[in-house]
This record gives C-alpha cells, sequence and structure tokens, in this order.
C-alpha cells in the first residue's frame, strides 16, 4: 500500500470515530440534586418559602461552592426575601461560573428593575437572546417583566 493511500485512510479513520465528549458537569448536578439540604431547599422553594430555603442553600453551598444552579437558587432567594445586595452577589457569581446560566441572568434582570436599572436588565435581556436563539422561558419572562416595568412607569404621574 502506498504511503499516501495509508495517510488518505487514517484521516478517514479519524473523521469517523467519535469526537471525545466535552467535559461534563452532570456528576456535580447529579451530586447537588441528590444533597439533602438542596433537596428540602427546592421543595422549600417550591412552596415559595424562601426564609426555609435560605440555610438550606447556604448549607449546601458549603460543599458545593462552584455550582452555578446554587448561586442562583440562593440569589433567587435573597431576591424574594428583599435582600438585595446577596440576591446580586449569588447572581453575579452564577453568572462568572456559567456565563450561559438562562435563569440566573433572567433572575438578574428581574433584580435590577426592582432598583429601577432597566438598562442593565435590558443588557440581561440581549444575553438571553445570545443564548436562546430559538426562543426559551427565560427570555420570554424578562422581556415581560421589562415590558411591565415600562407600563407602570408611564403610567406614573
Amino acid at each position: 500500500m502506498s504511503p499516501r493511500r495509508l495517510v488518505l485512510l487514517a484521516g478517514c479513520a479519524l473523521l469517523t470515530r467519535p469526537l471525545a465528549a466535552a467535559p461534563s458537569e452532570d456528576g456535580a448536578e447529579e451530586a447537588l440534586a441528590a444533597d439533602p439540604d438542596y433537596a428540602a431547599a427546592s421543595a422549600a422553594l417550591k412552596a415559595q418559602d424562601f426564609a426555609r430555603a435560605l440555610p438550606l442553600l447556604e448549607a449546601a453551598l458549603k460543599r458545593f461552592p462552584d455550582s452555578a444552579q446554587l448561586h442562583n437558587d440562593l440569589g433567587y432567594s435573597h431576591r424574594k426575601l428583599g435582600q438585595l445586595p446577596p440576591a446580586f452577589a449569588h447572581y453575579k457569581r452564577a453568572l462568572a461560573l456559567d456565563p450561559r446560566h438562562r435563569g440566573a441572568h433572567e433572575y438578574i434582570g428581574e433584580a435590577y428593575l426592582m432598583v429601577g436599572d432597566v438598562a442593565s436588565a435590558e443588557q440581561h435581556l440581549e444575553a438571553l437572546r445570545a443564548i436562546c436563539v430559538l426562543g426559551c422561558e427565560e427570555l420570554q419572562e424578562l422581556q415581560a417583566a421589562i415590558a411591565a416595568h415600562r407600563r407602570r412607569a408611564a403610567a406614573r404621574p
């Protein structure tokens, strides 16, 4: 077999091999979901018991300090309790860990609306537009929140 043919066959073999999977955090997400504090916090969040969820989330954070989802949930709980400085800190940490975290973009945008910073909320809306090319619930929710905020602002005397 000629060297040229060997190179061609080797190239074809490489092209037909499955590519290596990108590193996954599925294991970390599964471990977080199985964590008893996080599971109890998730139930409290579903029941809208944010005061109960907060210490459970903080306990889970000791074991999962680099979980974007956990930081997002902490931000959400703080925001719902009216504690905006820690909410912003957790949302920003979630986005530092995962810049494409749709929930964190939506929720930090809603937090910015709470302090009247529409421009920052719109920046996160634009980020969601880039992430959710075909649309997503988080994009629709933040769009609706910005529109509602504008309607309320226009109705004020």
